[in-house]
């Protein structure tokens, strides 16, 4: 059994700008690597990272060295195991299951995808990531969390500050300070709507904690709302851009889902494995193990790659391409095991709805450079911007 190789020279930095060829290198010369840095144990392969995830009892959640739990001023139900893991998921289930999606969300998601598609100008140069990405994944989250009375501007504010704060790796004080003050903000806000819902219920997830039989403890559910969030705005923004990108630079893909509605969701799909928004998931090793043929002590602190994990040449052919027409693997960027994303549901139908709306009053739509478009991130990723030429 071999011991972990240590990586000295990759920084944080290298890991923000351009983390796939450091991904590729490590799959090639040693798939279980530390990266000194950061002080953690990447696991980059497919199968390694499926392993990990889908056993919880030896590669546990409850990581305290991420930083997240300080972000959060809580510990989310993303930092617990087993019963109270799944209690605490459990109080909000409802409101994300693929039946809620079709007889609640469906029609919610239209109406905001209308509306914020209406407002796009004709044949101007715009940037979808102020104007359509970003408030349209925050309406839609506010809706579903039940605070619709959050500004689009304070749910993307909320969300990118918890976000900065969950990867801050280096332990910046000021990232930290900003999540302080947003949390004041987000309590103010919750309080209020809790109020409202005690009186008024409906179907939303603050709703369906607050009025349960059995609540879970008023503290977790406000680390819930603010779970989903930090982690429900960002996903389907970037994948967002990241499938209009994808198929902007890719026009013969992009032909294809405009003749075939079916190949719109193929775009979905591909989009998220070829840039996973979440990109790096924590754990911790509970008992000694191995992975991979290399020693796993007991208190090992690990991320698993799910970006690396989603290019693994050996699962998927010409992994660095973005490619809607190849053959249908399941990827891993909402997870597996008992953590996996429980709005991927919501998530995929809100891509799925505003797609093809938004190239039919925008057929000609087209992205002014490829080189214009900034991509940045180690632990969420995503394009910064995706400056676009809206013609109809």
């Amino acid at each position: 059994m071999s011991a972990i190789p240590i990586d000295s020279s990759t920084q944080m930095k290298h890991l923000t700008e351009a983390p796939y060829p450091i991904y590729k290198r490590y799959r090639a010369e040693s798939p279980v690597v530390h990266v000194a840095s950061i002080d953690r144990t990447f696991i980059t392969k497919y199968d390694d990272c499926r392993y990990v995830k889908n056993n919880p009892d030896i590669f546990s959640s409850k990581d305290s060295s991420a930083p997240m739990e300080r972000a959060f001023q809580a510990q989310t139900l993303m930092k617990k195991d087993g019963d109270e893991h799944q209690s605490e998921r459990n109080a909000m289930a409802m409101a994300y299951t693929p039946k809620s999606v079709v007889d609640v969300w469906q029609s919610v998601h239209a109406e905001i995808a209308e509306e914020f598609v209406d407002r796009l100008p004709q044949n101007e140069t715009i940037d979808l990531f102020p104007a359509l990405a970003g408030p349209y994944a925050a309406r839609c989250l506010a809706k579903l969390l039940g605070i619709s009375n959050a500004s689009d501007s304070k749910m993307e504010y909320w969300s990118q500050t918890l976000m900065d704060g969950a990867g801050n790796y280096g332990r910046l004080d000021s990232i930290f300070e900003r999540c302080d003050f947003a949390h004041k903000q987000m309590n103010s806000c919750i309080e209020e709507n809790t109020e409202q819902l005690l009186r008024n219920p409906q179907m939303n997830a603050l709703s369906l904690m607050v009025n349960a039989e059995n609540p879970i403890p008023t503290s977790q559910i406000v680390a819930n709302i603010k779970v989903a969030i930090g982690g429900g705005i960002n996903e389907p923004r970037d994948a967002l851009l990241t499938v209009l990108y994808g198929l902007l630079t890719n026009p013969e893909q992009l032909d294809a889902a405009k003749n075939d509605s079916s190949y719109w969701a193929k775009a979905v799909e591909e989009s998220v494995r070829w840039i996973a928004p979440i990109q790096v998931s924590p754990r911790i090793a509970a008992i000694d193990t191995r992975i991979g043929g290399f020693e796993i002590k007991k208190g090992t602190t690990i991320n698993t790659i799910q970006a690396s994990a989603n290019r693994d040449e050996t699962v998927f052919e010409d992994a660095d391409k973005f490619n809607i027409f190849r053959d249908k693997k399941p990827h891993q960027a909402f997870g597996n095991g008992p953590h996996f994303c429980q709005g991927m549901h919501v998530a995929r139908t809100m891509l799925k709805t505003i797609l093809p709306l938004l190239f039919q009053r925008f057929p000609n739509m087209q992205l002014t450079s490829e080189q214009d478009v900034r991509w940045s991130g180690f632990v969420f990723r995503g394009p910064l911007n995706l400056p676009v030429t809206l013609k109809n």
